[in-house]
Formats: structure tokens, C-alpha cells, sequence
């Protein structure tokens, strides 16, 4: 069975920069197990399928994996399926679009030719376990007191957070993925004007199975933390992807008691996906 089907690229207004995203429209012939062998199959961080939504007050619903799980929420995948919803024609009931997923209800404005989620809330806070914090330092190769920070930013995929004191600190840290199995670790520095220019306030790197290009989730739990504990400013850009050749831009902004998580987005290959449907 045919499926209209575009993979996109999130938080760059340039192709090949961002975290590319497989979207794949009306899918609501697929099951589960289909789903979850395509994404597989993509290999991409995040694969998302489009389907009707079961709220009223949505505009779609979305289901999103990894090569190896589904996710509840995730933030590229939250703006790149919005993008291609919208680009297939989706009209939005409001001046919003509402996405429905496992977290819940996100709501995605737009703006500047952008899009922004609207972060939802953690489902984890609060310190980080010594003994968790010294397996981190020592699955990243730095000494116990580089980590100037740490807080529990969870909001779906498990996420703890570390600030490091400099960008470049940042840039160096090579992890061992195999002593970081289960866990999932986003770095925070900030940028030094005079060192690293002012096109960023704070650099990030994140971590699971391997290193993600650019994180929506991670700077929305990020954001939550840093700008809740007064270590950021009501409204920033980080960057995220250096290390890997990417240049991914995230715009984060307080705004009516909501953090909102934007980003560009490119539309890199449009076409169809030929996919076993789920037996009637």
C-alpha cells in the first residue's frame, strides 16, 4: 500500500544541516509493529506517521519512534511532522496547530517562518544520584567537578542534563557509548562573546545510543531548567551539531508562562513509501 512520504530537515533553513526526519502521511492502515520496522529500517533518530486525531481538539495525531522504541514526545519530530502536515494541506482549527501524541496535546505556533512547540511539562526534576553522576563523568571522560550543573530535565525520553563551564569543554568530551547504555545525557555551556562570538547564548550536545544532531526534547527540558533557575535569559538561541558537521539553530522564548522551542524546517525529499497495511 502506497504512502505519501517526506523526510524532512529540522532546526535549519539550509538541507543537510539540521536532524533529518521521516514522516510518512494518512497512515492509519499501519499497525504497530509495521511502524516501528520501518523506523528501524530508516535508521533515522526519530521516524513519525501522521494519523486522525481521537481529541476534538486536535489537528492531528502523531506516533513517533526510534529504530528501537516509540517515544511519547519528541521535539525535531514535533516541528518536522508539523511542517509536512502542513505542507500536505493541513489547516489548523486555530491560530495554533494542535498535535496530538503520547504526552499529550502540543500546541505549535508560527512564526517568523518557523515553528515553536510549546514544551510540556517534565515528568522528572531535581538532583541527579552521586553515584549516577559518577557514571556519567566517566562514560564522558571528565573529571567529577567539570560538571558545574546537573538536573533531571525528563519530559519522555529520560533526559539529565549537565552544564559544563565552556563551549570548547563541550566540544572535546568523546563519549563511551557502550558505559552510557540506558541513559539519556544533553550537555549545556554557554558561549563566551569573546571567544565563540554572539550568534548563541549556549552550545548543546546530546547524547543516547550515539550522538543526536539537534534535540527539540533536550532544549525544551534545557530550557525549562536554565531559565527557571535564572541561568538563562526569558529568550536565547543555542546551537546544537558542531561535532557533527551539523548547524542546527534553536530559538527558546518565555512567553505567557509557556517555553517555546522553535526552529526551521527544510523539506528535503517528497515521494511515496510502499508499506504492508495492518490485516482488516
Amino acid at each position: 500500500m502506497k504512502f505519501v512520504f517526506r523526510q524532512v530537515d529540522v532546526f535549519t533553513e539550509t538541507p543537510l544541516l539540521g536532524n533529518p526526519l521521516a514522516v510518512v502521511h494518512d497512515a492509519d492502515a499501519l499497525d504497530g509493529a509495521t511502524m516501528q520496522a520501518f523506523a528501524n529500517w530508516t535508521n533515522l533518530s526519530e521516524t513519525t506517521f501522521l494519523l486522525r486525531p481521537t481529541q476534538l481538539a486536535a489537528d492531528y495525531r502523531v506516533r513517533i519512534f526510534t529504530p528501537d522504541r516509540e517515544l511519547p514526545f519528541a521535539g525535531h519530530p514535533t516541528l518536522g511532522s508539523c511542517h509536512a502536515w502542513l505542507q500536505a494541506g493541513g489547516v489548523p482549527r486555530s491560530d495554533q496547530v494542535v498535535q496530538e501524541c503520547g504526552a499529550g496535546l502540543i500546541r505549535i505556533r508560527r512564526d517568523a517562518g518557523r515553528l515553536a512547540f510549546a514544551a510540556p511539562p517534565l515528568l522528572r526534576t531535581g538532583d541527579v544520584e552521586a553515584g549516577l553522576l559518577d557514571r556519567i563523568a566517566n562514560a564522558l571522560g571528565l573529571a567529577r567537578n567539570a560538571i558545574r550543573q546537573a538536573q533531571w530535565i525528563d519530559n519522555g525520553p529520560g533526559w539529565i542534563g549537565l552544564m559544563l563551564a565552556t563551549r570548547a569543554e563541550l566540544l572535546a568530551v568523546r563519549p563511551d557509548f557502550s558505559l552510557l547504555a540506558g541513559l539519556d545525557i544533553g550537555l549545556v555551556a554557554p558561549w563566551d562573546p569573546e571567544v565563540d562570538g554572539d550568534e548563541a547564548a549556549f552550545e548543546v550536545r546530546g547524547f543516547d545510543r550515539t550522538e543526536d544532531p539537534v534535540t527539540g526534547s533536550l532544549n525544551a527540558g534545557l530550557a525549562q531548567w536554565l531559565i527557571g533557575a535564572g541561568l538563562a535569559p526569558p529568550r536565547y538561541v543555542a546551537r546544537q551539531g558542531t561535532v557533527l558537521g551539523r548547524r542546527g539553530v534553536v530559538h527558546v522564548e518565555r512567553r505567557d508562562a509557556a517555553i517555546w522551542i522553535g526552529g526551521a524546517v527544510a523539506t528535503c525529499i517528497e515521494g511515496h513509501v510502499d508499506l504492508p497495511a495492518a490485516p482488516v
